[in-house]
């Protein structure tokens, strides 16, 4: 793995971008773990396969976590991390698109707001690898 070897002051972008993802993964995913029941009568897919993303997302978050947190960022972390969350986000909209989750319409609201925003991570991660290596 390469690390960035560079003053905390250059990657103080890139860790808030991949702290920011943490958490809002991290409370995706305890909210999905621990409202399955609920959250599904909202969004539509089924309680079970919540649960599976809920523990999906803990673990994940806390892997971005571990990124953001170590003394020196691994670039190769990071551009694991984008690829991550841009296949998610295609995921989610070709889920939405194809009808295999079977969504309600809050649930396709949801969905696609949802990979707006880990789209959005996706671009300030590469925003801040770019500033980080200048």
């Amino acid at each position: 793995m390469t690390a960035l070897t560079i003053t905390a002051d250059r990657t103080k972008f890139l860790r808030l971008a991949l702290v920011a993802d943490a958490v809002v993964t991290g409370v995706n995913g305890l909210v999905y773990l621990a409202l399955a029941g609920p959250v599904s009568g909202l969004l539509g897919p089924e309680a079970g396969l919540l649960r599976e993303i809920g523990v999906f997302l803990l673990v994940y978050g806390a892997a971005v976590g571990l990124v953001a947190a170590r003394p020196a960022i691994g670039q190769n972390a990071v551009r694991a991390v984008v690829a991550l969350n841009i296949v998610w986000t295609l995921g989610s909209v070709a889920a939405v698109v194809t009808g295999a989750l079977e969504f309600s319409t809050l649930g396709a609201v949801w969905a696609i707001a949802q990979a707006l925003v880990v789209g959005l991570f996706a671009e300030l991660q590469i925003t801040g690898l770019r500033k980080a290596r200048r």
